[in-house]
Protein backbone atom coordinates (compact mmCIF):
# COMPACT_ATOMS: atom_id res chain seq x y z
CA UNK A 1 0.00 0.00 0.00
CA UNK A 2 0.76 3.54 -0.06
CA UNK A 3 2.59 5.30 1.97
CA UNK A 4 0.91 9.11 3.30
CA UNK A 5 2.63 11.38 5.41
CA UNK A 6 0.99 14.39 6.91
CA UNK A 7 2.36 17.28 6.39
CA UNK A 8 0.38 20.84 7.48
CA UNK A 9 -3.06 20.67 5.33
CA UNK A 10 -1.20 18.55 2.58
CA UNK A 11 -0.48 15.09 2.23
CA UNK A 12 2.87 13.42 0.84
CA UNK A 13 2.25 9.65 -1.25
CA UNK A 14 4.88 7.61 -1.67
CA UNK A 15 4.17 4.80 -3.56
CA UNK A 16 5.93 0.93 -4.28
CA UNK A 17 7.76 -0.05 -7.26
CA UNK A 18 4.98 -2.78 -7.69
CA UNK A 19 1.86 0.03 -7.38
CA UNK A 20 0.32 2.09 -10.10
CA UNK A 21 -0.58 5.23 -8.75
CA UNK A 22 -3.23 7.60 -10.36
CA UNK A 23 -3.69 10.88 -9.08
CA UNK A 24 -6.67 12.50 -10.55
CA UNK A 25 -8.36 16.33 -9.62
CA UNK A 26 -11.50 17.49 -10.96
CA UNK A 27 -11.86 14.62 -13.24
CA UNK A 28 -8.22 15.37 -14.69
CA UNK A 29 -5.21 13.26 -14.20
CA UNK A 30 -2.69 15.05 -12.88
CA UNK A 31 -0.10 11.95 -12.47
CA UNK A 32 -0.05 7.98 -12.93
CA UNK A 33 2.55 5.22 -12.89
CA UNK A 34 4.67 2.96 -10.38
CA UNK A 35 6.74 4.44 -7.69
CA UNK A 36 5.36 7.62 -7.88
CA UNK A 37 5.71 9.91 -5.04
CA UNK A 38 4.16 13.72 -4.88
CA UNK A 39 1.81 16.21 -3.11
CA UNK A 40 -1.18 16.29 -2.76
CA UNK A 41 -4.41 18.24 -0.87
CA UNK A 42 -6.42 15.17 0.17
CA UNK A 43 -9.79 17.34 -0.40
CA UNK A 44 -9.31 17.65 -3.48
CA UNK A 45 -7.43 14.25 -4.67
CA UNK A 46 -8.98 11.31 -6.38
CA UNK A 47 -6.09 8.51 -6.05
CA UNK A 48 -5.79 5.53 -7.11
CA UNK A 49 -3.42 2.15 -6.28
CA UNK A 50 -3.46 -0.86 -8.24
CA UNK A 51 -1.00 -3.77 -7.67
CA UNK A 52 1.19 -4.86 -10.65
CA UNK A 53 3.36 -7.55 -9.62
CA UNK A 54 2.47 -11.22 -9.85
CA UNK A 55 -0.27 -12.61 -7.26
CA UNK A 56 -0.84 -16.15 -6.51
CA UNK A 57 -4.69 -17.03 -6.22
CA UNK A 58 -5.38 -20.53 -4.57
CA UNK A 59 -8.50 -22.22 -5.43
CA UNK A 60 -10.61 -25.30 -4.13
CA UNK A 61 -13.79 -26.29 -5.39
CA UNK A 62 -15.61 -29.45 -5.84
CA UNK A 63 -16.65 -31.30 -8.90
CA UNK A 64 -18.43 -34.07 -9.83
CA UNK A 65 -17.08 -37.13 -12.22
CA UNK A 66 -19.20 -39.12 -14.93
CA UNK A 67 -19.80 -41.94 -12.30
CA UNK A 68 -21.32 -38.62 -9.95
CA UNK A 69 -18.25 -39.12 -7.76
CA UNK A 70 -17.40 -35.73 -5.80
CA UNK A 71 -14.07 -34.69 -6.13
CA UNK A 72 -12.31 -32.08 -4.52
CA UNK A 73 -10.05 -29.91 -7.26
CA UNK A 74 -7.44 -27.99 -5.68
CA UNK A 75 -5.39 -25.15 -8.37
CA UNK A 76 -3.54 -22.05 -8.35
CA UNK A 77 -3.65 -19.32 -10.49
CA UNK A 78 -1.10 -16.59 -11.01
CA UNK A 79 -2.21 -13.44 -12.72
CA UNK A 80 -1.43 -9.79 -13.01
CA UNK A 81 -2.85 -6.40 -14.02
CA UNK A 82 -0.92 -5.45 -17.00
CA UNK A 83 -3.24 -2.43 -18.10
CA UNK A 84 -3.72 -0.52 -13.99
CA UNK A 85 -5.74 2.40 -16.17
CA UNK A 86 -8.55 -0.36 -17.48
CA UNK A 87 -8.49 -1.77 -14.21
CA UNK A 88 -8.42 1.56 -12.27
CA UNK A 89 -11.69 2.34 -14.61
CA UNK A 90 -13.98 -1.24 -13.91
CA UNK A 91 -13.10 -1.85 -10.43
CA UNK A 92 -12.94 0.65 -7.37
CA UNK A 93 -8.73 0.41 -6.40
CA UNK A 94 -9.49 4.28 -4.99
CA UNK A 95 -7.77 4.72 -1.66
CA UNK A 96 -8.11 6.78 0.72
CA UNK A 97 -6.35 10.10 0.69
CA UNK A 98 -5.90 10.57 4.32
CA UNK A 99 -4.77 7.53 5.26
CA UNK A 100 -4.02 5.29 1.71
CA UNK A 101 -5.74 2.54 2.25
CA UNK A 102 -8.04 0.71 -0.05
CA UNK A 103 -11.90 1.82 0.54
CA UNK A 104 -13.27 -0.80 -1.33
CA UNK A 105 -12.16 -4.69 -1.98
CA UNK A 106 -11.20 -4.97 -5.26
CA UNK A 107 -8.95 -7.70 -5.16
CA UNK A 108 -11.63 -10.14 -3.83
CA UNK A 109 -13.85 -9.08 -6.60
CA UNK A 110 -10.88 -10.39 -8.70
CA UNK A 111 -10.58 -13.58 -6.83
CA UNK A 112 -14.27 -13.91 -6.98
CA UNK A 113 -14.05 -13.67 -10.61
CA UNK A 114 -10.84 -15.74 -11.34
CA UNK A 115 -12.70 -18.65 -9.43
CA UNK A 116 -15.91 -18.47 -11.16
CA UNK A 117 -13.78 -18.87 -14.75
CA UNK A 118 -11.32 -21.72 -13.49
CA UNK A 119 -14.49 -23.19 -11.88
CA UNK A 120 -16.33 -23.99 -15.05
CA UNK A 121 -14.02 -25.20 -17.05
CA UNK A 122 -13.37 -28.05 -15.00
CA UNK A 123 -16.56 -28.40 -14.38
CA UNK A 124 -17.18 -29.49 -17.87
CA UNK A 125 -14.17 -31.87 -18.31
CA UNK A 126 -14.49 -33.87 -14.94
CA UNK A 127 -17.84 -34.05 -16.08
CA UNK A 128 -16.97 -36.27 -19.23
CA UNK A 129 -14.29 -38.79 -16.69
CA UNK A 130 -15.32 -41.57 -15.09
CA UNK A 131 -13.71 -41.24 -11.43
CA UNK A 132 -10.55 -43.70 -11.54
CA UNK A 133 -9.82 -41.60 -15.12
CA UNK A 134 -10.12 -38.15 -13.52
CA UNK A 135 -7.73 -39.26 -10.39
CA UNK A 136 -5.28 -40.80 -13.31
CA UNK A 137 -5.31 -38.46 -15.79
CA UNK A 138 -7.35 -35.54 -15.42
CA UNK A 139 -5.17 -32.82 -13.65
CA UNK A 140 -3.77 -32.51 -17.53
CA UNK A 141 -7.12 -31.53 -19.44
CA UNK A 142 -8.62 -29.76 -16.15
CA UNK A 143 -5.62 -27.67 -16.24
CA UNK A 144 -5.23 -26.64 -19.79
CA UNK A 145 -8.73 -26.16 -20.07
CA UNK A 146 -8.54 -23.61 -16.97
CA UNK A 147 -5.71 -22.18 -18.67
CA UNK A 148 -7.11 -21.58 -21.91
CA UNK A 149 -10.56 -20.64 -20.44
CA UNK A 150 -8.69 -17.52 -18.14
CA UNK A 151 -6.53 -16.65 -21.33
CA UNK A 152 -9.46 -16.49 -23.62
CA UNK A 153 -11.43 -14.43 -21.73
CA UNK A 154 -12.83 -11.30 -23.14
CA UNK A 155 -14.08 -9.68 -19.24
CA UNK A 156 -10.56 -10.61 -18.34
CA UNK A 157 -9.12 -8.46 -21.16
CA UNK A 158 -11.28 -5.74 -20.37
CA UNK A 159 -10.77 -5.49 -16.95
CA UNK A 160 -6.54 -5.57 -17.65
CA UNK A 161 -6.09 -8.63 -15.81
CA UNK A 162 -3.51 -11.34 -17.56
CA UNK A 163 -3.61 -14.66 -16.27
CA UNK A 164 0.55 -15.75 -16.12
CA UNK A 165 -0.44 -19.27 -15.48
CA UNK A 166 -3.06 -22.10 -14.07
CA UNK A 167 -2.29 -25.17 -12.30
CA UNK A 168 -3.69 -27.98 -10.89
CA UNK A 169 -1.81 -29.54 -7.40
CA UNK A 170 -4.35 -32.10 -6.84
CA UNK A 171 -7.99 -33.83 -7.62
CA UNK A 172 -9.01 -35.81 -4.19
CA UNK A 173 -12.06 -37.68 -3.82
CA UNK A 174 -14.03 -37.81 -0.50
CA UNK A 175 -12.21 -39.79 2.33
CA UNK A 176 -14.03 -42.35 2.37
CA UNK A 177 -14.18 -43.07 -1.15
CA UNK A 178 -10.24 -42.65 -1.36
CA UNK A 179 -9.53 -44.79 1.30
CA UNK A 180 -11.86 -47.55 -0.94
CA UNK A 181 -9.78 -46.99 -3.85
CA UNK A 182 -6.58 -47.20 -1.71
CA UNK A 183 -7.99 -50.62 -0.84
CA UNK A 184 -6.43 -52.48 -3.43
CA UNK A 185 -3.57 -50.68 -3.84
CA UNK A 186 -3.09 -51.04 -0.60
CA UNK A 187 -3.78 -55.00 -0.37
CA UNK A 188 -0.98 -55.37 -3.10
CA UNK A 189 1.47 -53.16 -0.86
CA UNK A 190 0.53 -55.25 1.63
CA UNK A 191 0.98 -58.46 -0.01
CA UNK A 192 4.09 -57.28 -1.35
CA UNK A 193 4.94 -56.32 2.09
CA UNK A 194 3.66 -59.98 3.17
CA UNK A 195 6.13 -61.72 0.60
CA UNK A 196 8.63 -60.00 1.49
CA UNK A 197 8.25 -60.80 5.20
CA UNK A 198 7.83 -64.50 4.51
CA UNK A 199 10.90 -64.23 1.84
CA UNK A 200 13.32 -62.57 4.50
CA UNK A 201 12.33 -65.19 7.11
CA UNK A 202 12.80 -67.49 4.77
CA UNK A 203 16.31 -66.65 4.42
CA UNK A 204 16.36 -65.99 7.65
CA UNK A 205 15.31 -70.08 8.28
CA UNK A 206 17.94 -71.14 5.79
CA UNK A 207 20.85 -68.65 7.20
CA UNK A 208 19.47 -69.94 10.60
CA UNK A 209 20.15 -73.83 9.22
CA UNK A 210 23.55 -72.84 7.12
CA UNK A 211 24.50 -71.91 10.27
CA UNK A 212 23.48 -74.46 12.46
CA UNK A 213 24.95 -77.13 10.01
CA UNK A 214 27.90 -75.35 10.00
CA UNK A 215 28.22 -75.32 13.86
CA UNK A 216 27.26 -78.83 13.72
CA UNK A 217 29.95 -79.56 11.03
CA UNK A 218 32.72 -77.28 13.31
CA UNK A 219 31.13 -79.50 16.12
CA UNK A 220 32.27 -82.48 14.75
CA UNK A 221 35.20 -81.74 13.39
CA UNK A 222 36.33 -80.91 16.97
CA UNK A 223 34.91 -84.36 17.98
CA UNK A 224 37.13 -85.81 15.37
CA UNK A 225 40.00 -83.87 16.42
CA UNK A 226 39.54 -84.86 19.97
CA UNK A 227 39.33 -88.30 19.30
CA UNK A 228 42.13 -87.78 17.48
CA UNK A 229 43.97 -86.39 20.25
CA UNK A 230 43.09 -89.20 22.68
CA UNK A 231 44.13 -91.39 20.33
CA UNK A 232 47.56 -90.27 19.86
CA UNK A 233 48.00 -89.45 24.05
CA UNK A 234 46.99 -92.51 24.14
CA UNK A 235 50.02 -94.05 21.60
CA UNK A 236 52.19 -91.54 22.79
CA UNK A 237 51.52 -93.15 26.84
CA UNK A 238 51.64 -96.57 25.47
CA UNK A 239 54.97 -95.93 23.28
CA UNK A 240 56.29 -93.69 26.71
CA UNK A 241 54.99 -97.06 28.82
CA UNK A 242 56.78 -99.42 26.16
CA UNK A 243 59.74 -97.22 26.36
CA UNK A 244 59.68 -97.02 29.89
CA UNK A 245 59.34 -101.14 30.00
CA UNK A 246 62.23 -101.73 27.91
CA UNK A 247 64.00 -99.02 29.84
CA UNK A 248 62.91 -101.22 32.73
CA UNK A 249 64.04 -104.46 31.58
CA UNK A 250 67.03 -102.90 30.47
CA UNK A 251 67.76 -101.64 33.67
CA UNK A 252 66.78 -105.19 35.15
CA UNK A 253 68.95 -107.32 32.58
CA UNK A 254 71.94 -104.84 33.39
CA UNK A 255 71.24 -104.97 37.26
CA UNK A 256 70.82 -109.19 36.40
CA UNK A 257 74.26 -109.60 34.88
CA UNK A 258 75.66 -107.14 37.42
CA UNK A 259 74.41 -109.64 40.20
CA UNK A 260 75.25 -112.59 38.59
CA UNK A 261 78.83 -110.82 37.84
CA UNK A 262 78.79 -109.95 41.24
CA UNK A 263 77.79 -113.56 42.36
CA UNK A 264 79.67 -115.25 40.53
CA UNK A 265 83.44 -112.85 41.00
CA UNK A 266 81.67 -113.81 45.03
CA UNK A 267 81.94 -117.71 43.98
CA UNK A 268 84.73 -117.24 42.53
CA UNK A 269 86.49 -115.07 45.33
CA UNK A 270 84.93 -117.78 48.07
CA UNK A 271 86.18 -120.94 45.68
CA UNK A 272 89.21 -119.14 45.56
CA UNK A 273 89.38 -118.94 49.37
CA UNK A 274 88.34 -122.64 49.84
CA UNK A 275 90.98 -123.31 47.97
CA UNK A 276 93.38 -120.67 49.85
CA UNK A 277 92.54 -122.14 52.98
CA UNK A 278 92.27 -125.61 51.96
CA UNK A 279 95.93 -125.13 50.94
CA UNK A 280 96.61 -123.22 53.72
CA UNK A 281 95.13 -125.84 55.99
CA UNK A 282 96.93 -128.37 53.93
CA UNK A 283 100.30 -126.95 54.51
CA UNK A 284 99.29 -126.41 57.98
CA UNK A 285 98.38 -130.03 58.26
CA UNK A 286 101.67 -131.25 56.27
CA UNK A 287 103.68 -129.08 58.75
CA UNK A 288 101.90 -130.43 62.34
CA UNK A 289 102.38 -134.01 60.59
CA UNK A 290 106.14 -133.04 59.69
CA UNK A 291 106.65 -131.41 63.24
CA UNK A 292 104.57 -133.92 64.45
CA UNK A 293 106.40 -137.28 62.90
CA UNK A 294 109.77 -134.87 63.70
CA UNK A 295 108.48 -135.09 67.07
CA UNK A 296 107.60 -138.24 67.24
CA UNK A 297 110.95 -139.26 65.88
CA UNK A 298 112.45 -137.96 68.39
CA UNK A 299 110.78 -139.54 70.99
CA UNK A 300 111.16 -142.82 69.60
CA UNK A 301 115.47 -143.01 70.84
CA UNK A 302 114.38 -141.64 74.22
CA UNK A 303 114.07 -143.93 77.22
CA UNK A 304 110.28 -145.29 78.62
CA UNK A 305 111.35 -143.50 81.93
CA UNK A 306 111.59 -140.02 79.92
CA UNK A 307 108.56 -140.47 78.20
CA UNK A 308 106.83 -141.00 81.28
CA UNK A 309 107.69 -137.99 82.55
CA UNK A 310 107.25 -135.72 79.53
CA UNK A 311 103.90 -137.30 79.66
CA UNK A 312 103.13 -136.37 83.23
CA UNK A 313 104.73 -133.06 82.43
CA UNK A 314 101.97 -132.42 79.62
CA UNK A 315 99.14 -133.85 81.51
CA UNK A 316 100.49 -131.34 84.47
CA UNK A 317 100.01 -128.62 82.16
CA UNK A 318 96.55 -129.77 81.25
CA UNK A 319 95.38 -130.49 84.41
CA UNK A 320 93.11 -127.49 86.74
CA UNK A 321 94.99 -125.95 88.98
CA UNK A 322 95.56 -127.79 92.84
CA UNK A 323 95.04 -125.99 96.00
CA UNK A 324 95.58 -128.57 98.31
CA UNK A 325 97.79 -131.99 97.73
CA UNK A 326 97.18 -134.52 100.34
CA UNK A 327 99.96 -137.35 100.03
CA UNK A 328 99.05 -140.04 101.49
CA UNK A 329 101.97 -143.09 102.94
CA UNK A 330 100.45 -145.46 100.77
CA UNK A 331 101.18 -143.38 97.60
CA UNK A 332 104.39 -141.86 98.45
CA UNK A 333 106.05 -145.27 99.26
CA UNK A 334 104.70 -146.40 95.74
CA UNK A 335 106.04 -143.56 93.96
CA UNK A 336 109.20 -143.71 95.78
CA UNK A 337 109.27 -147.31 94.88
CA UNK A 338 109.22 -146.22 91.26
CA UNK A 339 111.71 -144.04 91.79
CA UNK A 340 114.10 -146.41 93.23
CA UNK A 341 113.52 -149.10 90.52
Amino acid sequence: MADVKRRLHLRHLRSAPTSWVSWTVQGKAKRSGTGLAFWYRPLTAVLSEVPVDDRELPLLFHARTEDFADVTVQATVTYRFSDPAAAAARLDFSIDPYKGGWRGQPLDQVATLLAELAQQPALDVLARLPLADALTTGIAPVRQSVADALATDPRLAETGVTVVSARVVALRPEPELERALQTPTREKVQQDADRATYARRAHAVQQERSIAENELQSKIELARQEQHLVEQHGANARRGAELDAESQLVTAQGEAERARLSAAAEADAERLRDEARAAGTRVVGLAEAEAEAARLAAYRDLPPEVLQSLALKELAQHLPAIGELTVTPDLLSKLIGRIGS
